[in-house]
């Protein structure tokens, strides 16, 4: 590791609706990243889970909105999956949904803070068939 390099890690959590409930969890990031007192560097931000996702919108009331219908048409709740039959727990959508986004994503982090567009937030989506209590794990990597 270089000379200085830090590393710093925590557990936030996020109570969410569950159908691809959409939460701003940017403050929290940050929170980390201050925390870490890394001023130049990466965040690595990972929700702990199979049926979750991580990445960056215009959290704008609206968008969400178009956001949540454009995966309904991609990844139907209402349709029927063999893992839903497998398990019984109807929820094969919100898998699907959550590997075609992701788990995580890096942010640079510049003059110890997020480096992000003035309308781009880090969100979290549950894409669950259910509330949930969710762990996101934010990295901190840097000078």
């Amino acid at each position: 590791m270089a000379e200085g390099m830090r590393i710093h890690g925590e557990k936030i959590t996020v109570s969410t609706k569950g159908f691809s409930d959409v939460r701003n969890i940017t403050d929290q990031v940050q929170q980390v990243v201050a925390k870490a007192g890394i001023t130049e560097g990466i965040a690595s931000v990972f929700v702990i889970g199979s049926t979750a996702s991580v990445t960056t919108i215009e959290f704008e009331p609206n968008l969400v909105e178009d956001f949540q219908d454009h995966l309904e048409q991609l990844a139907s709740q209402k349709k029927k999956t063999r893992h839903g039959e497998t398990w019984g727990d109807d929820n094969g959508f919100s898998h699907i949904r959550a590997t075609l986004m992701g788990p995580g994503n890096t942010v640079p982090v510049a003059g110890s803070d997020l480096v992000l567009g003035t309308w781009q937030q880090i969100v979290l989506i549950d894409h669950d068939n259910r509330s949930r209590h969710r762990e996101v794990f934010v990295q901190v990597i840097g000078l």
